[in-house]
């Protein structure tokens, strides 16, 4: 282990936070690049007709109030973190699925995907044991959809907008940003 990495470490655990891996760190950097303001409004709200939603189950809308409630919870930033990544990816998900291949978003989309996958594969290292409960219960909602399950219209650019503000409040003061 590096020297200034041990020291930051613990902090973050006297912080009572817990420190991203630096594959985490790279990863959601480079999200946070693609997830630009610009980006966001050319690709979810120009690209679309006006007022255009997308169904989505009203756990898959994830704000920062909801992560701030979590938190005095006492919820891990770990279990946060992985609870951020799949509803955003399920949101990604979502969004594709409206999309025909030549939508002049399809591209854009694809590549988030393809950043999500490889988030993914960072935490496919946790077994289901380290997420508390209650996100762990908000997942397998989120994962089992049925017809039952409680939908809401959101825009595209909305849910983007709600993934990069949580990823910054989780990834912002373990990143370094």
């Amino acid at each position: 282990m590096q020297p200034g990495y041990a020291a930051v470490l613990c902090v973050l655990a006297m912080l009572g936070l817990e420190a991203a891996a630096p594959g985490e760190c790279e990863l959601s950097r480079l999200l946070q690049d693609k997830l630009q303001y610009e980006m966001r409004l050319q690709y979810m709200k120009h690209n679309f007709p006006i007022d255009y939603t997308v169904q989505v189950q009203y756990e898959e809308v994830l704000r920062p109030s909801n992560i701030t409630r979590l938190r005095n919870g006492t919820v891990s930033e770990a279990a946060l973190r992985y609870l951020w990544f799949y509803v955003s990816s399920q949101a990604v998900l979502r969004i594709r699925e409206v999309l025909p291949e030549k939508h002049p978003s399809w591209k854009y989309t694809q590549e988030l995907g393809q950043l999500f996958d490889a988030l993914g594969k960072e935490y496919s290292k946790y077994r289901q044991t380290d997420v508390e409960t209650v996100v762990a219960d908000l997942v397998k909602v989120v994962h089992s959809a049925g017809a039952e399950s409680r939908r809401k219209a959101v825009r595209p650019k909305a849910l983007l907008d709600n993934c990069l503000k949580v990823m910054r409040m989780l990834y912002g003061a373990p990143c370094e940003w």
